[in-house]
């Protein structure tokens, strides 16, 4: 389905109200980095850049999402509800006891969901490899990877950009969530990672930078990754943490805090404030 980028806008704040929703009904759960990412999750599932969708997710000619970051499933969770993976009502029960939707993705729990994740810096090695295989099978699935720029502190990712640049691996297109926090501060006071597209394009990736959470950026950069050939993409997706909930936004320390229940409610105000505005354009 083709949509206008100010559907996607409406999708992608009904996500971050979703969302708002389900880190007050956990009690627990990281809150910055999915609100940030929403644009980016709307894009591929809704937007029509990544081909899998619930008629098609057991087919092995789909295309494949991964998440390296794994803790911010909720928003992946929110996606794969609303594109009609699972029942939307299961929302509620994210990291409950015997709930499907725990704290990290688990590979089988869920519809759509494509690997396990916890351990930061794997999820890109499971793209590789699968991007890899494809290659080798001669098929044209495109594979999508979406990383934070913390867990590039780690040293498996670069081995794998190191591995998808040497087979050029021009089905992976991996998106950087460049948000400029991690868990005790900011990643330029943890660990510097600037000039971060100078490393990127010296491990030979095309490297598209754009605002993360402006929707047609977003959507123009992975309709360019398309074009690109022998070469693995990478965008650096330049987000707003705690994105579209003014007492969040910018502040590391919501990267893995839950709202209190007034602070939802708080949030779920703002957010349908930004609907209304969209609704009115």
């Amino acid at each position: 389905m083709n949509r206008s980028t100010h559907d996607l806008e409406l999708i992608a704040n009904q996500l971050r109200m979703d969302l708002m929703l389900m880190l007050r009904d956990a009690g627990s759960g990281h809150t910055a980095g999915p609100l940030g990412m929403a644009d980016v999750f709307t894009a591929l599932y809704f937007g029509g850049i990544a081909n899998v969708n619930p008629e098609n997710f057991t087919s092995a000619q789909r295309d494949r999402v991964f998440l390296c970051n794994a803790h911010i499933c909720p928003i992946w969770y929110a996606a794969l509800a609303g594109a009609g993976f699972f029942p939307k009502a299961e929302l509620s029960t994210l990291r409950k006891l015997n709930s499907r939707l725990q704290g990290h993705p688990h590979l089988g729990a869920l519809p759509g969901i494509e690997n396990s994740g916890g351990p930061l810096g794997q999820g890109i090695s499971q793209a590789v490899g699968a991007a890899y295989a494809f290659k080798l099978d001669g098929t044209k699935q495109q594979v999508f990877c979406l990383m934070s720029d913390g867990e590039l502190n780690e040293g498996q990712p670069w081995e794998a950009f190191l591995f998808a640049a040497k087979h050029k691996l021009d089905n992976l297109t991996c998106v950087i969530d460049r948000n400029n926090i991690q868990i005790d501060g900011t990643t330029e006071d943890i660990m510097p990672l600037e000039p971060l597209a100078d490393k990127f394009k010296a491990f030979n990736f095309h490297v598209l930078e754009i605002d993360g959470n402006t929707m047609q950026e977003v959507m123009d950069a992975f309709h360019q990754a398309y074009a690109i050939t022998e070469r693995p993409v990478m965008i650096i997706a330049h987000t707003v943490p705690g994105k579209g909930v003014s007492f969040m936004e910018h502040d590391y320390k919501w990267h893995g805090v839950t709202p209190k229940p007034e602070e939802a409610d708080k949030a779920i105000a703002e957010l349908m404030a930004q609907r209304k505005e969209l609704i009115a354009l």
